[in-house]
């Protein structure tokens, strides 16, 4: 499936493809030789985002034996060298540890945001597999500031809220959902989730999820755009495919200012708060 939410031309916009893929666990050269073929179909793009892990498939306890690869690895970094900006999620090789990451490709050195929040509860057992990551990265781009969120960093409100404030417009959701529930239905919860980080954070969502299924679990997609105002500006289904919207900037630049929900952050007292239930949890 293909679509196209195309802006007037002259806009002041940012033009992103969704890639609602279906990796193939374990298969890091053919996943990696999908993305790129996929990556030069939108070369009229500024931005092109793929799901979390999506070169390695999510339960890597099932193939042992597939290595994490480095974030300069040739393969990787040919994605961001057909003209648009990349997002790919991968396992990330450092040291001797493992991350779940997703790259920002620009054609130079890759941009690193690790997953902060590894759920490891019921049948998810990211913390098994990588260590988590420690800091939460805003990245300028054509003109406009993003942040990456991988997965069940989204969920905790401090994340988006510390994007938002650090400036970004944009904000990236890379994820591996399957169908389940948590009191609610995951596609329920998503939902709720991401539609209250554009409302209130004023920003745009870019909601990539996987599809297809792994190792018993059905990947749900529901890939999708939401305006500040709350609007999806398009929605793939559960099936592989790719959707490409235009992010009016200019027009969000104007509700920013128009309604000021962002003018303080007041930072001060989210870190006084914080340190002191850091340090009731030592």
């Amino acid at each position: 499936m293909s679509d196209h939410l195309a802006m007037p031309p002259g806009a002041d916009r940012l033009r992103v493809r969704l890639l609602q893929t279906d990796p193939v666990l374990g298969d890091v050269d053919g996943n990696l030789a999908r993305l790129d073929a996929l990556v030069q179909a939108g070369t009229d793009c500024d931005l092109v985002v793929a799901p979390e892990l999506a070169t390695h498939g999510y339960h890597l306890s099932e193939v042992p034996d597939i290595d994490p690869i480095q974030p300069d690895d040739e393969r990787l970094l040919r994605l961001g060298r057909h003209g648009p900006a990349v997002v790919a999620g991968f396992a990330e090789a450092f040291r001797h540890h493992t991350f779940n990451s997703a790259a920002l490709l620009t054609g130079g050195e890759p941009r690193i945001q690790r997953k902060m929040y590894l759920p490891t509860y019921r049948g998810w057992e990211e913390r098994k597999h990588f260590r988590p990551g420690g800091r939460l990265l805003c990245h300028d781009l054509a003109e406009t500031r993003l942040a990456v969120l991988i997965c069940n960093d989204a969920w905790q409100p401090a994340v988006p809220w510390l994007a938002a404030h650090s400036g970004a417009e944009v904000l990236v959701v890379t994820v591996n959902s399957a169908t389940s529930t948590v009191g609610i239905s995951t596609e329920r919860a998503w939902e709720i989730i991401l539609l209250h980080a554009a409302v209130v954070l004023q920003s745009f969502v870019v909601f990539v999820n996987r599809s297809g299924r792994e190792n018993e679990r059905d990947f749900w997609g529901g890939s999708r755009v939401i305006d500040p105002s709350g609007e999806v500006l398009g929605q793939l289904g559960s099936e592989p495919g790719e959707l490409t919207c235009d992010l009016d900037l200019g027009e969000l630049r104007r509700l920013r200012r128009q309604w000021p929900l962002l003018q303080e952050s007041r930072a001060e007292i989210i870190a006084r708060e914080a340190a002191q239930l850091a340090a009731e949890e030592l």
